[in-house]
């Protein structure tokens, strides 16, 4: 296992199984610490401005409780009780639940995600580079004709194709261009001996076969890659370059062949391939897939550019393209790869929409400086040579059909080779990440607002304005509440182009949203001291049915941009835990629980007063929503020239994230 075989063929002895073997060792060591994933880095800095903020806040609250001579005890217990409430504490579960969904919508929708964590980078891929057959044609290739230079059929040319196959001369074998030949033929060639063969391997772009005529003499039969072979022949017919190129315009696949005589040779080396005599073509046919000129469309709406890396010939590539509407754009050989340095391919992949003729470093490589410009690449390939390209890509992409190499090098397998499937991976994708980005930014400015209001009531109330049990019970009936945000629906706008973790839009978000919901907060403590005299058991429950309630009820604010948000619908289970948890908090502090609890029951003036605050509190958020997001787009359409040098560093490492709403492509 992990062995690739080139070419030729060979005797394998196994001295070594499991974590004895390299490549055993080498797995097992892989299997100790997976490579960490760009949703998993977006975790890990989220986390760390958590950090930073509860560590502020936290000593900042304890400071002063001590400075106000509180107990010691009750400032660190509620010191504590405001870190833990400031902290989304079930963002592991959202994130486990929000995957664990949508691995079960991909299966259904014929994608298989072998590491969750993935799901994510499905949805953030903005660059496709995939192979063309089987992906952009339908994968069964018909043979078409056989033509000598002069383009005129011939049977010569086809015999000398069927002699050069990789599977044997008696049965049908070798790769998908040999199995149509002989598909194409009733007569196989007849006296013939294969003496020797080299396969087709893709630095050369040829193979070739030694063979014994009736006769007893010998004759090197080569074929291939028309440029290769043509720049291994002699003396080439004028007319052979004008009948290449009327196919290739008309998307066919040639192959060249040519021969020597060998009279006396007994091997067979790639120093034998030399003053070939040019004897045909072979003209074979992939036409394109029915649907995917709509699969192709459907990605460009998701915001998804494709590039082709085909080891075909640019024109035949260019052509497949235009038929199914795909800008052909500029095309780049294998040749031109490596005749450029990194800089100079990263410059020309941006505008390339054609890799031909690529070998399978050639690949990688493309994969590589492609992920250069900060882009989230996938990569889709099914074959030995795409193993390394899929190793490359943020996101491997195979299909249960691949080879074990390729299966193995891949993060997602398709059940079906179809980007319409790859399309729906996509936007489930980018669903699971706006719905786990909901809960963020909800949690976050909510409980950010919360912490800090509690922080400023405890400074001039002669008491503390919430227990730390009550506290984290708040916490705990919101946070069970948002374990329904997974099934949440998103609009379509969400889902138009990539979204990636951006923790200074988070922050900023945070910032906005935390101290409206603080001011709104201080204004229902002065109605509730003044209008209403309450004292500490009725403080803490006004305020305990006011917290949740409007930490309950914002989501439908959060969650959408649009203006007014009910204009997008929410789940069902999002809209009845919304309820549910608003209906516990009014029914606990008039319930038997209420004593224990430290609540008192709230007269019913207070109860519709803070009724009506919830609904005023939505009122302003809306607004304050408004504000947020205009000042978002005009910060994005013009960005200040002194961070443009760090927001492309931070494009590099993470891409680009804005939420929710219109997601403009890059």
């Amino acid at each position: 296992m992990g062995t690739v075989v080139l070419e030729g063929s060979a005797t394998g002895v196994v001295v070594a199984t499991g974590g004895r073997a390299e490549f055993g060792r080498i797995a097992l060591g892989l299997g100790e610490r997976q490579p960490e994933t760009d949703f998993q880095a977006g975790l890990r800095r989220f986390s760390v401005l958590l950090l930073e903020v509860a560590a502020v806040l936290t000593t900042g609250i304890f400071v002063i409780n001590l400075l106000l001579h509180r107990p010691l005890l009750d400032a660190l217990l509620f010191s504590l009780a405001i870190a833990v409430g400031i902290t989304p504490q079930l963002l592991p579960a959202v994130v486990s639940t929000s995957l664990a969904t949508g691995s079960r919508q991909l299966a259904r929708r014929k994608v298989l995600v072998k590491r969750l964590v993935c799901i994510e980078d499905l949805g953030d891929m903005d660059v496709l580079v995939t192979d063309k057959t089987g992906t952009l044609t339908e994968g069964r290739i018909r043979f078409e004709a056989a033509l000598d230079p002069a383009g005129t059929p011939s049977d010569t040319v086809l015999k000398l194709g069927l002699l050069a196959t990789e599977g044997d001369l008696d049965q049908v074998g070798g790769n998908a261009l040999d199995v149509a030949m002989w598909q194409a033929t009733d007569t196989p060639p007849a006296g013939h001996h294969r003496l020797a063969l080299l396969p087709f391997d893709h630095d050369r772009q040829l193979g070739s076969a030694l063979v014994e005529r009736p006769d007893g003499s010998r004759l090197l039969v080569t074929k291939g890659a028309p440029e290769a072979v043509l720049a291994r022949c002699g003396d080439v017919p004028g007319k052979a370059a004008a009948v290449l190129q009327e196919h290739f315009a008309a998307g066919s696949r040639v192959v060249a062949v040519a021969t020597r005589d060998a009279d006396g040779q007994v091997s067979l080396t790639a120093a034998d391939e030399y003053r070939l005599c040019l004897a045909g073509f072979l003209v074979f046919l992939d036409p394109p897939k029915a649907g995917a000129a709509a699969s192709l469309r459907r990605l460009a709406g998701l915001g998804i550019t494709v590039k082709i890396c085909t080891g075909d010939n640019a024109l035949v590539a260019q052509k497949v393209c235009a038929d199914l509407g795909l800008p052909p754009g500029r095309a780049l050989t294998g040749k031109d790869i490596g005749e450029l340095n990194d800089d100079q391919l990263t410059r020309a992949a941006d505008t390339t929409t054609v890799f031909a003729r690529v070998s399978p470093q050639g690949k990688a490589r493309v994969v590589r400086v492609l992920r250069r410009r900060g882009r989230d690449i996938g990569f889709l390939g099914d074959g030995v040579n795409d193993a390394l390209a899929l190793h490359a890509a943020d996101v491997g992409l195979s299909v249960d059909t691949a080879t074990d190499v390729a299966k193995d090098a891949a993060d997602v397998l398709l059940l079906e080779k179809d980007l319409g499937v790859l399309a729906d991976g996509v936007a489930e994708g980018r669903r699971i990440f706006a719905n786990t980005i909901k809960y963020v930014l909800m949690g976050t400015s909510s409980n950010f607002g919360n912490m800090f209001s509690a922080a400023g009531a405890s400074l001039v109330l002669p008491f503390l304005p919430m227990l730390p049990s009550q506290i984290l019970l708040n916490n705990l009936l919101y946070d069970g509440g948002q374990l329904t945000i997974p099934t949440d629906h998103v609009d379509p706008e969400q889902l138009r182009a990539p979204s990636h973790w951006d923790i200074a839009f988070i922050r900023r978000f945070m910032l906005f949203f935390g101290p409206v919901s603080s001011l709104f907060d201080l204004l229902t403590f002065a109605i509730m001291i003044q209008i209403f005299h309450t004292g500490a058991e009725l403080f803490r429950s006004g305020w305990f049915v006011e917290s949740l309630a409007t930490q309950a009820l914002v989501v439908f604010a959060i969650r959408t941009r649009r203006v007014p948000f009910y204009r997008s619908r929410p789940s069902r289970p999002l809209l009845f835990s919304a309820i549910g948890v608003v209906t516990v908090a009014v029914a606990l502090p008039m319930s038997p629980l209420a004593e224990p609890l430290g609540f008192q029951s709230p007269p019913l003036g207070l109860l519709l007063t803070l009724a009506l605050m919830a609904v005023l509190y939505l009122v302003l958020i809306e607004g304050a929503k408004h504000v947020f997001y205009a000042r978002a787009d005009a910060r994005a359409a013009h960005p200040p020239v002194r961070h443009r040098t760090r927001r492309h560093r931070i494009q590099q490492r993470a891409g680009r994230f804005s939420h929710p709403g219109p997601l403009r492509r890059r």
